[in-house]
């Protein structure tokens, strides 16, 4: 088999350049271009076929430019033209919709993510029709069918094509999620009296498919997704534990969102797929820069040491290398799936105002008939579980913008309770495990006199040593103090530690709520109630009197007339 420069020789080895012609070649020739009549033209014949073999051994160096750019080009050709690539876009249409008619709903929704082409394919009236029918079957049947027919009779119906495509996709949706949310409605009805909360959030929560992921942006813009997470459910909230070996960097992160994920279809026979349609929904959103200086630090042990960041956020950081160990979201039971389903990827659910629960007492009395629920834990171990009834303040305890809710007093040791164990909170990692003392997760759920919740929170806290010596005759111990506050109220809570049972007991317990929180519950019930006396001529409070000013009040609130006389 002949090489390409034998193969030019042959063909053009009779034809030589001139001298100029080879010091100087052709701009063509530079850029390797080469056809047989520029060879001709270039380098005039020289002898017959006998001289051809002899010119280029005589003369090597006066080979043409053009012959060397011909041989580069007969090498460098390629003898085969490449076979086209075969796609799955270029299958017909057909053949595309007969794969599609295979996929359920979740795989659907995801193909029709693709592209366009696929998308309206994927929308296509005939499939969901069937899909729809499998799922929401009719009551009543019109005709008997065989089972070859019952294929084709949702396809033949005027139903499929009067309507426009994607009409039977949009249906099946909205029908799952109201058949989801149906279920989940019928399981958080049942309310616990001692928490007024529903008795099956668990339950609920499982159902409805949810979950929560927590999205880390660095100051690049790029977002870190975790979703791998271990929750723990209490009696009034649920914790969520994150941890993985592929946290970003600390000093690049800028803030960390929380948000709760359902899926678009959630499928009550397997878990719910991360890479199926979701709906996101923003519950909280934390700032990390500077995260040691801006938070608050809780406690450490030899591994971790944790901060806090309200509201409910834990963030354990490695010690060696001030990095991120695992993150911590503590959260209430109290409209927990509206902030978790009902809010968008951008803006935070929005809860609705507390009403003022009108009854006969007159408000110069201030807050009456409430009762907490309490709950102290710290991951697997509960310390203390409890529910205080008949709480009351007094027009006397409201000063510095706070009202005033003793739950446990000093003076009453007959309310002082145990703690059970030693109070510290429970980490873990993929490689690692610990328990840093004296912090713990605190959930208070504090009811109005009607029983419905009237302030909640979950959050992680501390407890530290008092400076003060205990009064207290029947404790010799240390005292140690625990001190919660947000937008809404704070909590002081103070234990005293006995050495000779091992045990903590608390002593002291008061909540203190906001007056812009607790303001809507009686300021314009008591301005009416002093208008009213004032105009009826009482100087002096009359309980009695309450209950006439109780209907006129009401009256008014309906917008009806009262005239008084």
């Amino acid at each position: 088999m002949a090489t390409g420069r034998g193969r030019a020789l042959r063909l053009y080895g009779n034809r030589q350049a001139p001298a100029a012609e080879v010091a100087a070649p052709s701009a063509a020739a530079e850029v390797g271009a080469f056809t047989p009549a520029a060879a001709a033209v270039a380098a005039p014949r020289a002898g017959g076929p006998r001289n051809r073999s002899r010119s280029f051994a005589a003369r090597p160096g006066e080979c043409s430019e053009a012959i060397n750019a011909g041989i580069k080009n007969l090498c460098l050709t390629p003898s085969m033209k490449p076979k086209p690539r075969l796609c799955i876009e270029s299958i017909p249409s057909e053949m595309l919709m007969k794969i599609f008619s295979y996929l359920d709903a979740v795989s659907l929704l995801c193909v029709g993510c693709v592209n366009k082409h696929f998308y309206h394919l994927a929308n296509d009236n005939g499939i969901w029709l069937r899909i729809y029918s499998s799922c929401f079957r009719p009551k009543r049947t019109i005709w008997k069918m065989t089972s070859e027919q019952t294929e084709t009779v949702s396809l033949d119906c005027a139903a499929l094509h009067d309507r426009k495509p994607g009409y039977w996709k949009k249906e099946y949706i909205f029908k799952q999620i109201a058949a989801v949310k149906t279920r989940v409605m019928r399981l958080v009805k049942p309310v616990d009296p001692y928490t007024g909360l529903p008795c099956k959030n668990k339950e609920a929560i499982k159902a409805s498919g949810l979950s929560w992921i927590i999205v880390l942006r660095d100051k690049n813009g790029k977002e870190h997704i975790m979703e791998k997470a271990n929750l723990s459910f209490k009696d009034t909230s649920v914790t969520i534990l994150w941890y993985s070996t592929d946290w970003p960097c600390l000093d690049i992160l800028s803030t960390l969102k929380l948000f709760g994920v359902t899926p678009l279809l959630p499928d009550q026979s397997r878990d719910p797929s991360k890479n199926g349609p979701r709906r996101r929904s923003l519950i909280a959103e934390y700032h990390l820069a500077n995260l040691t200086e801006s938070s608050v630090a809780l406690g450490a042990d030899k591994l971790v040491q944790l901060f806090s960041l309200n509201p409910g956020l834990l963030v354990g950081l490695w010690k060696e290398k001030n990095e991120i160990a695992f993150v911590m979201a503590s959260l209430h039971y109290h409209q927990l799936l509206e902030r978790s389903t009902l809010g968008s990827a951008t803006v935070q659910y929005a809860l609705p105002p507390n009403k003022p629960v009108l009854d006969d007492v007159d408000p110069e009395y201030g807050l009456h008939d409430y009762s907490l629920h309490l709950d102290m834990h710290g991951g697997s171990h509960t310390y203390l579980c409890g529910t205080f009834k008949s709480l009351f303040c007094r027009k006397g305890d409201i000063a510095n913008g706070y009202l005033r809710l003793t739950v446990v007093s000093l003076k009453d040791n007959t309310k002082h309770l145990p703690l059970i164990g030693t109070l510290g909170l429970s980490w873990e990692t993929e490689a690692f495990k610990g328990n840093v003392k004296d912090c713990y997760v605190m959930d208070v759920t504090l009811l109005d006199e009607a029983g419905k919740p009237f302030w909640c929170f979950s959050a992680p806290v501390y407890m530290e040593l008092s400076s003060k010596a205990s009064s207290l005759y029947d404790y010799m111990g240390h005292i140690y103090t625990t001190d919660y506050a947000d937008s809404e109220g704070k909590v002081c809570v103070e234990l005293v530690w006995l050495e000779e049972t091992k045990e903590y007991f608390i002593v002291n317990l008061v909540l203190y709520i906001s007056t812009r929180k607790s303001g809507s519950k009686f300021s314009s019930y008591h301005l009416y109630y002093q208008t009213w006396k004032v105009t009826c001529g009482f100087t002096q409070t009359s309980i009695s009197s309450a209950p006439i000013f109780l209907s006129l009040y009401r009256n008014v609130q309906r917008g009806v007339c009262v005239y008084l006389v």
